[in-house]
């Protein structure tokens, strides 16, 4: 592989959208015909700002969808539990209204989330984002050696579902009888290793159920403390959708969050997910599988490395 991979597409913009996470994207028409250097490219701005929001793709249907998003890397099916949304495009009405890493309760993380706006609603439904690799490295020095050495149980089964009504539905449109109906923890590491830059990234979120080895008290008080870092306004981006957005985002690197302020009115967005690989922590162990097995969801993937990489966005 040489530079000449990452070479900007002739007609492509790029538009910083915060000085910490998000650029927009101009000047490209996603399908699953791009040329290699232009994905190459794509993958390398991804790395850089986490999240990158690529307007004017109506044209995309959810077959044109999922052979783009099979440019970036290996698709797993749409969800470890949930098949009533579609096999490979999830189907979301709704919002989920908290803060997660996508499918973080498996020990096969999804390395990139491709959402598309399918209907929007005539005001709210806003996106947002926050990364957790600037998070971390904003930590004080204190708070990073004891998040290095911190692990967390992740399943599918606490806070989405908890004290909820077996028949109800999320505000996602999930049911949580479908979503929980098998069980999966996964320990990870506080703090992972991420496998295309190398860069220390905080995993938490939704469906973190307790840190490791700590009573629940002293477990409740360590999440707030790191997530209310990765929650830092300087730290997040809102993006309001308009007919015809994508929004790809490096999963291993932020949390997002779907605000449902919406009302009645319907919010529709289909997403594709890719494989990733097992989470490794700084001393080199990875992800330990408590309960689930996710090898039917997705495979295991390999990192490629990138090309020319020069680091987070917050960095510059």
């Amino acid at each position: 592989m040489t530079s000449t991979l990452v070479t900007a597409p002739r007609t492509a913009t790029v538009t910083r959208l915060t000085h910490s996470i998000g650029a927009r994207i101009d000047g490209i028409r996603l399908d699953g015909d791009l040329d290699p250097a232009t994905v190459e490219w794509l993958r390398t701005q991804l790395a850089t700002h986490k999240v990158l929001i690529i307007p004017g793709q109506d044209h995309l249907t959810d077959e044109s969808q999922y052979a783009f998003a099979a440019l970036l890397g290996t698709p797993t099916l749409a969800h470890p539990t949930v098949v009533s949304h579609g096999r490979d495009n999830l189907v979301l009405e709704g919002a989920a209204n908290a803060w997660h890493t996508d499918v973080s309760f498996v020990d096969r993380i999804p390395k990139i989330s491709v959402l598309r706006g399918v209907q929007l609603p005539a005001y709210g439904g806003a996106t947002e984002w926050a990364n957790t690799v600037a998070a971390y490295r904003r930590l004080p020095e204190p708070l990073r050696d004891l998040a290095d050495r911190l692990w967390a149980v992740h399943t599918n089964d606490y806070d989405y579902a908890a004290a909820k009504d077996r028949d109800a539905v999320d505000s996602s449109g999930l049911s949580y009888a479908e979503f929980t109906k098998v069980r999966f923890e996964t320990e990870h590491p506080l703090v992972h290793v991420h496998p295309e830059t190398g860069e220390r990234s905080l995993l938490l979120g939704q469906f973190l159920s307790h840190i490791s080895g700590l009573r629940p008290e002293e477990s409740t008080d360590l999440v707030r403390i790191f997530q209310n870092r990765i929650l830092r306004p300087d730290n997040t981006l809102r993006w309001h959708w308009s007919a015809g957005d994508v929004a790809i985002w490096d999963n291993l690197a932020t949390q997002h969050y779907g605000v449902a302020d919406f009302g009645g009115q319907t919010r529709k967005n289909h997403r594709v997910t890719l494989a990733g690989p097992v989470p490794v922590s700084v001393g080199g162990e990875r992800s330990r599988i408590l309960s689930g097995d996710a090898s039917e969801y997705s495979v295991i993937d390999t990192p490629r490395p990138l090309v020319d990489y020069h680091g987070d966005i917050a960095d510059q």
